[in-house]
């Protein structure tokens, strides 16, 4: 009888089980799950919370509304520090999670280590900040968009200034070695030269989060640049810079949006003043980047950081897609994506068919008194 017992007794334990698995499935059918995977910590959190940030803002306001096809949205947070491997790991878990969409990642390492998760899965992928020209022009990820530009026309841009605006001819390219900044200068070196104005004059790669940059300092001393022409994140730039200035080196510093953000300034102090960096086109004056970040202020108390614009218009882009489709279904989703325009604090954008938002640019910037200021 005991036996029984036993066996009835786990019976019900594991019709109870299932209940409540099929209870948490008919739950998660009943909302559109719209992923996060950004650094929300460590030293890049100032490019990731602002898209996090903009998310739940976005998501605040839909639901206020009444949702998207009779569902309300879901805000799913990872930290993936910008580092690949955490990358992965917080992809594996949205998708785990039964995510439809993802807003995410920021850093192009990190962006590339967790393609593959969410292409076998079929989840979309949008990032408001990684600009490695491959991720959409290889072809090899249908899933990715971004709304923002690719490292090909920043440094296009970062070299066209340099040349044309600033009359360099001696330039020093520096980089990471990190996806991201090594593209970006690699880009650059191309650009100048193929344009038979300028010299390249010192190629050097940097080892990230060094605390001593002297021997690079100096071999860019002796090479008698005029500029250097930076690719890499606003940590290592604000600590090379630093030391550049502290050195009496007075060479101009040139660098890309993984440096266009206000802790750049905050960190190199009076040293960041004069630096130029590329970053999407200045929409501040749109009504509605007005009153995204009026939105941001009055929820969190401070101003937005970094591509807090460009989150915004992803979640927009994402969920009005969602809308646009009648369905979460991947391939739906996908030419609502390409098809319908959408009206963002970036302006009106859609996607072509690599994935790139039509309708964004880039723009160069400078530090004067404490503040990057578009360079018109």
């Amino acid at each position: 009888m005991k036996r029984l017992a036993k066996v009835a007794s786990l019976s019900i334990l594991t019709i109870i089980y299932l209940f409540l698995a099929m209870l948490a499935h008919v739950q998660a059918a009943d909302t559109i799950k719209i992923g996060v995977a950004v650094p929300l910590t460590g030293d890049i959190a100032s490019y990731g919370i602002p898209s996090e940030r903009a998310t739940e803002l976005v998501v605040k306001d839909i639901n206020k509304k009444g949702g998207i096809l009779g569902k309300k949205v879901e805000v799913l947070a990872e930290d993936e520090m910008c580092k690949p491997e955490l990358a992965v790991n917080a992809a594996t878990k949205l998708v785990s999670e039964g995510v439809n969409v993802v807003v995410g990642h920021v850093c192009s390492g990190a962006t590339k280590s967790a393609l593959g998760i969410y292409k076998e899965a079929k989840v979309i992928l949008m990032s408001p900040a990684a600009t490695n020209t491959e991720l959409t022009m290889s072809g090899k990820y249908p899933n990715f968009y971004r709304t923002i530009g690719y490292d090909k026309n920043q440094a296009r841009l970062a070299v066209d200034f340099a040349l044309k605006n600033l009359n360099l001819k001696t330039i020093a390219v520096v980089h990471d070695k990190a996806d991201y900044g090594k593209g970006f200068a690699e880009y650059a070196k191309n650009y100048i030269d193929n344009s038979k104005q300028a010299q390249v004059v010192l190629f050097e790669g940097i080892t990230a989060g060094a605390v001593d940059y002297s021997a690079v300092i100096q071999k860019i001393k002796q090479s008698g640049a005029e500029a250097v022409i930076y690719g890499g994140y606003h940590p290592d730039a604000a600590s090379l810079v630093s030391q550049m200035r502290k050195k009496n080196l007075k060479t101009l510093f040139i660098s890309d949006d993984g440096v266009k953000d206000n802790t750049f300034i905050k960190v190199a102090g009076k040293y960041a003043e004069g630096v130029y960096a590329t970053s999407h086109t200045d929409t501040s004056k749109n009504p509605l980047a007005i009153a995204a970040v009026n939105a941001y202020r009055k929820t969190y108390g401070s101003d937005p950081g970094a591509f807090f614009l460009n989150g915004y218009a992803a979640a927009q882009a994402l969920l009005n897609a969602i809308k646009n489709a009648g369905s979460t279904d991947y391939e739906k989703v996908r030419k609502a994506l390409r098809t319908y325009y959408v009206e963002t604090p970036l302006g009106r954008i859609k996607f072509d068919n690599k994935g790139d938002a039509i309708g964004v640019g880039f723009s160069m910037y400078q530090v004067r008194n404490g503040a990057y200021v578009e360079v018109k």
